[in-house]
């Protein structure tokens, strides 16, 4: 290895699972997993589902890992294969993947320095009962504004990273977090159902 070039731990992952060196893929599996969960949970929110397509998740990582071009981090490729094998699965259960009115959001793409609102969503979590009524109101959210949200909040993914795995512009990432923000705030503050 080049001593000026620092090593690249994506690059040596993916080159031991490639060459079948001992416990490299479930090396990688026990990497992602929680980030193969968070998406694939958020969006098809069935525990049974979930398992199953996150187990087809890494068999399609497995045979498709030679395809891998270093061209995004490692996570985001596998966060990719993820969302895009559980958007499959909705879009074959006719599951509406957006509320109805962020068709209009691409239109007027909503900053994240705008949601200076006093709601504080990791503080949230952090209180037992606002928990459980978050997680609930979270669970409400449509697909997409909720794989968006856990990706950015509980994945502590960057936008560009979301779109990396998700596909879409950053304006519309933008949009999908303040519109579920503040959702999520109005389920809170008790001016919208959870169920809403």
């Amino acid at each position: 290895m080049d001593a000026s070039c620092p090593p690249n731990p994506d690059r040596e992952l993916v080159d031991a699972v490639l060459r079948g060196a001992p416990g490299a893929f479930e090396r990688l599996v026990r990497d992602y997993q929680g980030l193969c969960w968070h998406i694939v949970y958020r969006m098809v929110r069935h525990p049974e589902d979930a398992r199953e397509l996150c187990q087809e998740t890494f068999l399609r990582v497995h045979q498709c890992l030679h395809q891998y071009r270093y061209e995004s981090a490692l996570k985001s490729w596998i966060g990719q294969v993820a969302y895009s094998i559980a958007l499959r699965h909705l879009q074959r259960k006719r599951i509406p993947l957006f509320e109805p009115a962020a068709a209009a959001a691409d239109d007027a793409p909503l900053l994240l320095e705008n949601l200076g609102d006093d709601f504080d969503l990791e503080q949230a979590f952090g209180d037992a009962q606002v928990a459980r009524r978050l997680h609930a109101a979270v669970d409400a959210l449509p697909p997409v504004q909720r794989t968006v949200l856990t990706l950015y909040h509980l994945e502590e993914a960057s936008i560009p990273e979301i779109a990396a795995i998700t596909g879409l512009a950053t304006g519309t990432i933008k949009s999908h977090l303040f519109r579920a923000r503040l959702r999520l705030r109005d389920m809170l503050e008790g001016r919208l159902g959870v169920d809403a």
